[in-house]
C-alpha cells in the first residue's frame, strides 16, 4: 500500500473505484481524475495500480491511495475503511465496479467459488458503501456508483448462474439507497451496461465466444463511464442508468413482453454463455 503525493495540501476531493486494475474501472479512473478528483485506486494487481497512478499523475498530477486488495477476503472492506481513517480520507465518489463472472452451470462450481463470488459481487459492495456513505451524508455531500448490468434487469439466461442475480440485486440495492439519501446530498446510481469491450470475457474464457456476437451491440468504456458519471451526477440523478439505445430498447421490451423476453434471453443463452 501507498500513497502518491502530499495528501494533506491538496483540497481535491477523493474518489475511490474498486476493480481499478482494467475496463471499466480503470476508465471511471481516468475520467474522475481528469475532473478533478483524487484516486484510491482497488484491486488485486499491484502492478496495474502503480502503472496506472504514475499515468494519471502525469497526465493530471493526480495524488493517488494505492491499495491492492482482494475483495474476496472476509473483512477487506473493513482494512480499506480503516486505511482511509488513517490517512484521514473522506471519500465523495465510491465507484463499487470491481466483479467478473463464473461461467458454468450452478452445480459446476463448488460451493467455496460461489461463496468467493458472492463476496466480491454483493457482501464486498454492501460493506464498504457502509463504511464510507456516513461520511458522505455528514458533508451533504457524495455519489455512489454500483456497475450493474443489463443482466440484472433481463430475463435470466443459462448458464453464469449468480452473475444476473447478483447484478439484480445491485439495482434494487441502488434503489434503495438513493431514497433513503435523497435529503442527505447523496447520489445513487446503478450503472447497467450490456456488452463492453474489457478484459471482463478474456478472465473468464469467453472471448472466442463472444466476438461471434454483432458489434453493433458492442459498448466501449469510455461511453460507459462517461454515461454513468454523467447520471449520477444529474441535479435528478438516473437511479438505473442504461447506456446503449440498443440496451435501453431491450429492458423496455422484455419488462413490458416478459414471456417474449425469456424466450429470447433462452434461446441465444448458447451465443454468450459457456455451457458444456
Amino acid at each position: 500500500m501507498q500513497a502518491d503525493q502530499n495528501q494533506t495540501t491538496d483540497p481535491s476531493p477523493w474518489a475511490l473505484v474498486t476493480g481499478a486494475s482494467a475496463g471499466i474501472g480503470q476508465e471511471f479512473c481516468r475520467q474522475l481524475a481528469a475532473g478533478g478528483y483524487r484516486l484510491v485506486l482497488v484491486a488485486r494487481r499491484a502492478d496495474r495500480l502503480h502503472s496506472l497512478a504514475t499515468e494519471l499523475r502525469q497526465l493530471h498530477g493526480t495524488a493517488c491511495l494505492i491499495l491492492p486488495t482482494d475483495l474476496s477476503e472476509s473483512g477487506a472492506s473493513t482494512s480499506i475503511a480503516k486505511r482511509l481513517k488513517k490517512e484521514d480520507i473522506t471519500v465523495e465518489f465510491l465507484v463499487n465496479n470491481a466483479g467478473y463472472g463464473l461461467p458454468g452451470r450452478f452445480n459446476d462450481n463448488s460451493w467455496r467459488k460461489h461463496e468467493e463470488f458472492i463476496q466480491v459481487m454483493v457482501t464486498a459492495v454492501c460493506e464498504l458503501t457502509r463504511h464510507l456513505l456516513p461520511a458522505m451524508q455528514e458533508i451533504k455531500k457524495g455519489y455512489i456508483v454500483n456497475v450493474s448490468s443489463v443482466a440484472g434487469l433481463i430475463p435470466a439466461s443459462e448458464s453464469h448462474t449468480l452473475y444476473g442475480a447478483s447484478k439484480a440485486f445491485l439495482v434494487l440495492f441502488s434503489e434503495t439507497l438513493a431514497l433513503e439519501n435523497r435529503f442527505h446530498g447523496v447520489n445513487v446510481s446503478a450503472l447497467c451496461p450490456g456488452f463492453t469491450y474489457s478484459e471482463f470475457h478474456d478472465v473468464n474464457n469467453t472471448r472466442e465466444m463472444m466476438s461471434k456476437l454483432p458489434k453493433s451491440i458492442w459498448l466501449n468504456a469510455e461511453e460507459v463511464v462517461a454515461y454513468g458519471i454523467e447520471s449520477v451526477m444529474r441535479s435528478k440523478p438516473r437511479v438505473i442508468a442504461i447506456p446503449g439505445f440498443y440496451y435501453r430498447f431491450l429492458v423496455t421490451i422484455t419488462r413490458y413482453l416478459p414471456g417474449m423476453g425469456r424466450w429470447m434471453i433462452g434461446r441465444q443463452s448458447k451465443r454468450f454463455r459457456q455451457l458444456d
